[in-house]
Protein backbone atom coordinates (compact mmCIF):
# COMPACT_ATOMS: atom_id res chain seq x y z
CA UNK A 1 0.00 0.00 0.00
CA UNK A 2 1.47 3.35 -1.00
CA UNK A 3 2.00 6.17 1.48
CA UNK A 4 -0.63 8.26 -0.32
CA UNK A 5 -3.28 5.70 0.52
CA UNK A 6 -2.34 5.28 4.14
CA UNK A 7 -5.28 6.34 6.33
CA UNK A 8 -5.05 8.80 9.16
CA UNK A 9 -4.51 6.74 12.29
CA UNK A 10 -5.25 7.68 15.89
CA UNK A 11 -2.24 8.64 17.99
CA UNK A 12 -0.36 5.60 19.24
CA UNK A 13 -0.78 6.59 22.88
CA UNK A 14 -4.55 6.20 22.66
CA UNK A 15 -4.26 2.42 22.64
CA UNK A 16 -0.67 1.21 23.18
CA UNK A 17 -0.21 2.15 26.84
CA UNK A 18 2.38 4.86 26.24
CA UNK A 19 1.89 8.22 28.04
CA UNK A 20 0.31 11.06 26.05
CA UNK A 21 2.47 14.14 25.51
CA UNK A 22 1.97 17.05 27.89
CA UNK A 23 0.37 19.27 25.26
CA UNK A 24 -2.28 16.63 24.53
CA UNK A 25 -3.10 16.41 28.23
CA UNK A 26 -3.34 20.19 28.43
CA UNK A 27 -5.77 20.42 25.52
CA UNK A 28 -7.75 17.45 26.90
CA UNK A 29 -8.25 19.36 30.15
CA UNK A 30 -9.63 22.36 28.28
CA UNK A 31 -11.79 20.13 26.10
CA UNK A 32 -13.16 18.34 29.15
CA UNK A 33 -14.12 21.63 30.78
CA UNK A 34 -16.06 22.70 27.68
CA UNK A 35 -17.82 19.32 27.46
CA UNK A 36 -18.80 19.49 31.14
CA UNK A 37 -20.14 23.04 30.84
CA UNK A 38 -22.19 22.18 27.77
CA UNK A 39 -23.68 19.05 29.31
CA UNK A 40 -24.44 20.86 32.55
CA UNK A 41 -26.24 23.61 30.63
CA UNK A 42 -28.71 21.05 29.26
CA UNK A 43 -29.08 19.25 32.59
CA UNK A 44 -29.93 22.47 34.41
CA UNK A 45 -32.30 23.65 31.69
CA UNK A 46 -30.19 26.63 30.67
CA UNK A 47 -30.22 25.22 27.16
CA UNK A 48 -33.43 23.69 25.89
CA UNK A 49 -33.88 20.11 24.73
CA UNK A 50 -36.44 19.56 21.98
CA UNK A 51 -38.46 16.37 21.48
CA UNK A 52 -40.05 15.73 18.08
CA UNK A 53 -43.17 14.10 19.52
CA UNK A 54 -42.33 10.55 18.41
CA UNK A 55 -39.97 8.12 20.18
CA UNK A 56 -36.28 8.75 19.55
CA UNK A 57 -33.54 6.09 19.76
CA UNK A 58 -29.97 7.37 19.59
CA UNK A 59 -27.17 4.99 18.59
CA UNK A 60 -23.71 6.34 19.32
CA UNK A 61 -20.39 5.90 21.05
CA UNK A 62 -18.09 7.69 23.44
CA UNK A 63 -14.98 6.90 21.43
CA UNK A 64 -13.82 8.77 18.35
CA UNK A 65 -13.77 6.52 15.29
CA UNK A 66 -15.80 3.56 14.13
CA UNK A 67 -17.41 1.09 16.50
CA UNK A 68 -20.11 -0.56 14.40
CA UNK A 69 -22.96 1.93 14.83
CA UNK A 70 -24.30 1.73 11.28
CA UNK A 71 -24.91 -2.06 11.28
CA UNK A 72 -26.75 -1.62 14.59
CA UNK A 73 -28.92 1.13 13.07
CA UNK A 74 -29.78 -1.15 10.14
CA UNK A 75 -30.70 -3.99 12.50
CA UNK A 76 -32.84 -1.64 14.62
CA UNK A 77 -34.76 -0.39 11.60
CA UNK A 78 -35.47 -3.93 10.46
CA UNK A 79 -36.61 -5.06 13.92
CA UNK A 80 -38.77 -2.01 14.52
CA UNK A 81 -40.47 -2.43 11.16
CA UNK A 82 -41.15 -6.09 11.93
CA UNK A 83 -42.76 -4.97 15.21
CA UNK A 84 -45.17 -2.68 13.34
CA UNK A 85 -43.34 0.65 13.59
CA UNK A 86 -42.54 2.97 10.69
CA UNK A 87 -38.95 3.96 11.49
CA UNK A 88 -36.98 6.79 9.95
CA UNK A 89 -33.28 7.51 10.32
CA UNK A 90 -31.66 10.84 11.15
CA UNK A 91 -27.99 11.30 10.32
CA UNK A 92 -25.52 14.11 9.95
CA UNK A 93 -24.10 12.49 6.82
CA UNK A 94 -20.44 12.88 7.75
CA UNK A 95 -18.15 13.80 4.89
CA UNK A 96 -20.84 14.80 2.40
CA UNK A 97 -20.63 17.87 0.18
CA UNK A 98 -22.93 20.79 0.99
CA UNK A 99 -23.16 19.55 4.58
CA UNK A 100 -25.15 22.65 5.52
CA UNK A 101 -28.04 21.63 3.26
CA UNK A 102 -30.60 19.16 4.65
CA UNK A 103 -31.85 16.54 2.21
CA UNK A 104 -33.68 13.25 1.87
CA UNK A 105 -31.53 10.31 0.88
CA UNK A 106 -32.79 8.48 -2.20
CA UNK A 107 -31.56 5.27 -3.76
CA UNK A 108 -29.13 6.18 -6.52
CA UNK A 109 -28.00 9.41 -4.86
CA UNK A 110 -24.36 10.34 -5.26
CA UNK A 111 -22.52 9.36 -2.05
CA UNK A 112 -20.87 12.78 -2.04
CA UNK A 113 -24.31 14.38 -1.57
CA UNK A 114 -25.96 11.85 0.73
CA UNK A 115 -23.00 10.56 2.74
CA UNK A 116 -21.81 6.96 2.59
CA UNK A 117 -23.45 5.69 5.78
CA UNK A 118 -26.89 7.27 5.16
CA UNK A 119 -26.84 5.91 1.60
CA UNK A 120 -25.96 2.44 2.88
CA UNK A 121 -28.78 2.57 5.45
CA UNK A 122 -31.30 3.67 2.82
CA UNK A 123 -30.12 0.99 0.39
CA UNK A 124 -30.23 -1.83 2.94
CA UNK A 125 -33.50 -0.93 4.67
CA UNK A 126 -35.59 1.17 2.28
CA UNK A 127 -36.43 3.44 5.24
CA UNK A 128 -36.73 7.21 5.03
CA UNK A 129 -33.34 8.75 5.80
CA UNK A 130 -32.83 12.44 6.46
CA UNK A 131 -29.37 14.03 6.57
CA UNK A 132 -29.10 17.29 8.47
CA UNK A 133 -26.56 18.79 10.83
CA UNK A 134 -29.55 19.78 12.97
CA UNK A 135 -30.77 16.48 14.41
CA UNK A 136 -33.94 18.11 15.79
CA UNK A 137 -34.91 19.37 12.34
CA UNK A 138 -34.16 15.93 10.87
CA UNK A 139 -36.35 14.19 13.46
CA UNK A 140 -39.21 16.61 12.84
CA UNK A 141 -38.95 16.10 9.08
CA UNK A 142 -39.13 12.33 9.56
CA UNK A 143 -42.16 12.70 11.83
CA UNK A 144 -43.90 14.93 9.28
CA UNK A 145 -43.11 12.36 6.56
CA UNK A 146 -45.07 9.68 8.44
CA UNK A 147 -42.39 8.02 10.56
CA UNK A 148 -43.62 7.12 14.04
CA UNK A 149 -40.18 6.46 15.53
CA UNK A 150 -36.76 8.01 14.82
CA UNK A 151 -33.42 6.20 14.94
CA UNK A 152 -30.51 8.63 15.16
CA UNK A 153 -27.27 7.34 13.62
CA UNK A 154 -24.68 8.83 15.97
CA UNK A 155 -25.66 11.77 18.14
CA UNK A 156 -25.02 10.85 21.78
CA UNK A 157 -23.35 14.26 22.04
CA UNK A 158 -26.18 16.12 20.25
CA UNK A 159 -27.95 17.00 23.51
CA UNK A 160 -30.46 19.40 21.96
CA UNK A 161 -32.39 16.43 20.58
CA UNK A 162 -34.32 14.91 23.47
CA UNK A 163 -34.32 11.13 23.29
CA UNK A 164 -36.15 8.20 24.82
CA UNK A 165 -33.43 5.53 24.59
CA UNK A 166 -29.66 5.74 24.15
CA UNK A 167 -27.63 2.79 22.86
CA UNK A 168 -23.85 2.89 23.18
CA UNK A 169 -21.87 0.74 20.73
CA UNK A 170 -18.38 -0.22 21.88
CA UNK A 171 -15.61 -1.96 19.95
CA UNK A 172 -14.54 -5.02 21.95
CA UNK A 173 -10.93 -4.93 20.78
CA UNK A 174 -10.16 -1.28 21.49
CA UNK A 175 -12.80 -0.49 24.11
CA UNK A 176 -12.05 2.93 25.65
CA UNK A 177 -8.32 2.92 24.98
CA UNK A 178 -6.44 4.75 27.72
CA UNK A 179 -9.68 6.19 29.08
CA UNK A 180 -8.67 9.83 28.53
CA UNK A 181 -10.47 12.63 26.71
CA UNK A 182 -9.37 13.81 23.28
CA UNK A 183 -6.69 14.48 22.20
CA UNK A 184 -4.90 12.74 25.07
CA UNK A 185 -7.18 9.74 24.50
CA UNK A 186 -10.04 8.63 22.27
CA UNK A 187 -12.97 9.73 24.45
CA UNK A 188 -15.47 12.30 23.24
CA UNK A 189 -16.97 12.45 26.74
CA UNK A 190 -15.92 11.19 30.18
CA UNK A 191 -16.39 7.49 30.88
CA UNK A 192 -19.16 8.12 33.40
CA UNK A 193 -21.34 9.33 30.52
CA UNK A 194 -21.79 5.67 29.50
CA UNK A 195 -23.90 5.07 32.61
CA UNK A 196 -26.64 7.27 31.13
CA UNK A 197 -27.14 4.89 28.19
CA UNK A 198 -29.89 2.31 28.52
CA UNK A 199 -27.90 -0.29 26.57
CA UNK A 200 -24.23 -0.98 25.88
CA UNK A 201 -23.67 -3.14 22.81
CA UNK A 202 -20.24 -4.76 22.62
CA UNK A 203 -19.15 -5.27 19.02
CA UNK A 204 -17.16 -8.51 18.96
CA UNK A 205 -16.88 -8.67 15.19
CA UNK A 206 -16.93 -12.10 13.60
CA UNK A 207 -16.67 -14.64 16.43
CA UNK A 208 -18.19 -18.01 17.16
CA UNK A 209 -21.58 -17.79 18.85
CA UNK A 210 -20.42 -19.78 21.87
CA UNK A 211 -17.66 -17.21 22.50
CA UNK A 212 -20.06 -14.31 23.03
CA UNK A 213 -20.82 -14.68 26.71
CA UNK A 214 -17.14 -15.15 27.60
CA UNK A 215 -16.12 -11.81 26.05
CA UNK A 216 -18.96 -9.56 27.21
CA UNK A 217 -18.82 -7.97 30.66
CA UNK A 218 -21.56 -7.17 33.14
CA UNK A 219 -24.24 -4.98 31.59
CA UNK A 220 -22.91 -5.48 28.06
CA UNK A 221 -24.91 -7.01 25.22
CA UNK A 222 -22.62 -9.09 22.98
CA UNK A 223 -22.98 -8.47 19.26
CA UNK A 224 -21.37 -10.46 16.49
CA UNK A 225 -21.20 -9.70 12.81
CA UNK A 226 -22.12 -12.43 10.36
CA UNK A 227 -20.52 -12.36 6.92
CA UNK A 228 -21.49 -15.13 4.54
CA UNK A 229 -21.66 -13.81 0.98
CA UNK A 230 -19.92 -11.52 -1.51
CA UNK A 231 -22.18 -9.39 -3.72
CA UNK A 232 -20.92 -8.42 -7.22
CA UNK A 233 -20.95 -4.65 -7.58
CA UNK A 234 -22.02 -4.93 -11.21
CA UNK A 235 -25.02 -7.05 -10.27
CA UNK A 236 -25.66 -10.75 -10.43
CA UNK A 237 -25.91 -13.59 -7.97
CA UNK A 238 -24.17 -13.50 -4.64
CA UNK A 239 -21.25 -15.85 -4.08
CA UNK A 240 -20.51 -17.60 -0.81
CA UNK A 241 -17.59 -15.90 0.88
CA UNK A 242 -16.14 -19.37 1.30
CA UNK A 243 -15.67 -19.48 -2.48
CA UNK A 244 -12.70 -17.12 -2.04
CA UNK A 245 -10.97 -19.30 0.56
CA UNK A 246 -7.42 -20.11 -0.51
CA UNK A 247 -7.35 -17.22 -3.00
CA UNK A 248 -5.44 -13.94 -2.90
CA UNK A 249 -7.68 -10.88 -3.07
CA UNK A 250 -7.35 -7.13 -2.85
CA UNK A 251 -9.21 -6.15 0.32
CA UNK A 252 -10.42 -2.54 0.46
CA UNK A 253 -11.64 -0.82 3.62
CA UNK A 254 -12.22 2.88 4.26
CA UNK A 255 -13.77 2.54 7.72
CA UNK A 256 -12.85 3.46 11.27
CA UNK A 257 -10.94 0.22 11.85
CA UNK A 258 -9.89 -1.33 8.51
CA UNK A 259 -7.97 -4.11 10.20
CA UNK A 260 -11.21 -5.57 11.54
CA UNK A 261 -12.41 -6.18 7.97
CA UNK A 262 -9.07 -7.64 6.88
CA UNK A 263 -9.05 -9.98 9.88
CA UNK A 264 -12.56 -11.14 9.01
CA UNK A 265 -11.44 -12.15 5.54
CA UNK A 266 -8.32 -13.87 6.86
CA UNK A 267 -10.46 -15.84 9.31
CA UNK A 268 -12.44 -17.05 6.29
CA UNK A 269 -9.24 -18.51 4.83
CA UNK A 270 -8.70 -15.72 2.30
CA UNK A 271 -5.20 -14.44 1.53
CA UNK A 272 -5.56 -10.67 1.92
CA UNK A 273 -3.64 -7.93 0.13
CA UNK A 274 -4.81 -5.06 2.34
CA UNK A 275 -5.63 -1.56 1.10
CA UNK A 276 -6.70 0.70 3.98
CA UNK A 277 -8.16 4.13 3.24
CA UNK A 278 -9.34 6.94 5.51
CA UNK A 279 -12.84 6.67 6.93
CA UNK A 280 -15.42 8.17 4.52
CA UNK A 281 -12.85 8.23 1.71
CA UNK A 282 -14.15 9.50 -1.64
CA UNK A 283 -12.99 6.79 -4.04
CA UNK A 284 -12.00 7.20 -7.65
CA UNK A 285 -10.86 4.66 -10.27
CA UNK A 286 -7.23 5.54 -9.60
CA UNK A 287 -7.51 4.18 -6.06
CA UNK A 288 -7.84 0.69 -7.56
CA UNK A 289 -4.69 0.72 -9.68
CA UNK A 290 -3.26 -2.17 -7.70
CA UNK A 291 -1.12 -3.61 -10.46
CA UNK A 292 -2.48 -7.15 -10.27
CA UNK A 293 -5.82 -8.52 -11.54
CA UNK A 294 -6.99 -10.16 -8.32
CA UNK A 295 -10.61 -10.17 -7.10
CA UNK A 296 -11.54 -7.14 -5.00
CA UNK A 297 -13.50 -7.49 -1.75
CA UNK A 298 -14.70 -4.39 0.10
CA UNK A 299 -17.08 -3.37 2.85
CA UNK A 300 -20.65 -2.37 2.00
CA UNK A 301 -19.90 1.17 3.11
CA UNK A 302 -17.11 1.38 0.54
CA UNK A 303 -19.17 -0.33 -2.15
CA UNK A 304 -21.88 2.37 -2.23
CA UNK A 305 -19.17 4.81 -3.36
CA UNK A 306 -17.68 2.54 -6.03
CA UNK A 307 -20.66 1.21 -7.99
CA UNK A 308 -20.40 3.92 -10.64
CA UNK A 309 -17.01 2.70 -11.85
CA UNK A 310 -17.01 -0.91 -10.60
CA UNK A 311 -15.25 -3.56 -12.63
CA UNK A 312 -15.93 -7.30 -12.99
CA UNK A 313 -14.60 -9.19 -9.98
CA UNK A 314 -15.36 -6.43 -7.48
CA UNK A 315 -17.56 -7.56 -4.57
CA UNK A 316 -19.15 -6.08 -1.46
CA UNK A 317 -19.14 -8.14 1.72
CA UNK A 318 -22.28 -7.34 3.75
CA UNK A 319 -22.21 -7.76 7.52
CA UNK A 320 -25.38 -8.67 9.42
CA UNK A 321 -25.81 -8.00 13.12
CA UNK A 322 -26.59 -10.83 15.51
CA UNK A 323 -27.70 -9.84 19.01
CA UNK A 324 -29.24 -12.00 21.74
CA UNK A 325 -33.01 -12.22 21.50
CA UNK A 326 -33.13 -10.98 25.09
CA UNK A 327 -31.69 -7.67 23.88
CA UNK A 328 -34.62 -7.10 21.54
CA UNK A 329 -37.10 -8.07 24.26
CA UNK A 330 -35.49 -5.59 26.69
CA UNK A 331 -35.43 -2.85 24.05
CA UNK A 332 -39.09 -3.31 23.13
CA UNK A 333 -40.01 -3.21 26.83
CA UNK A 334 -38.50 0.29 27.09
CA UNK A 335 -40.30 1.64 24.06
CA UNK A 336 -43.48 3.62 24.64
CA UNK A 337 -46.68 2.08 23.39
CA UNK A 338 -47.48 2.87 19.79
CA UNK A 339 -50.18 5.47 19.34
Amino acid sequence: MSQARRPARPPAWWYDGSPPPWHARLVAGLYGAVVALRRDAYRRGWRKRVHPGVPVLVVGNLVAGGSGKTPVVIALVERLRAAGWTPGVASRGHGREDAGIARWVALGDAPALAGDEPLLIATRTGARVRVDRDRVAAARALRDAGCDIVVCDDGLQHYRLARDIEIEVLDARRRYGNGLLMPAGPLREPLERAADCAFRVLNLGVVAEDALAAQAGLGEWPMRLQVQVAMPLQGGRAQPLAAFAGQRVHAVAGIGDPERFFATLRDAGIAVVPHAFPDHHAYGPGDFAFGSPLPVLMTEKDAVKCRGFAQPGWHAVPADVRLPEAFWVALCAKLPRRA
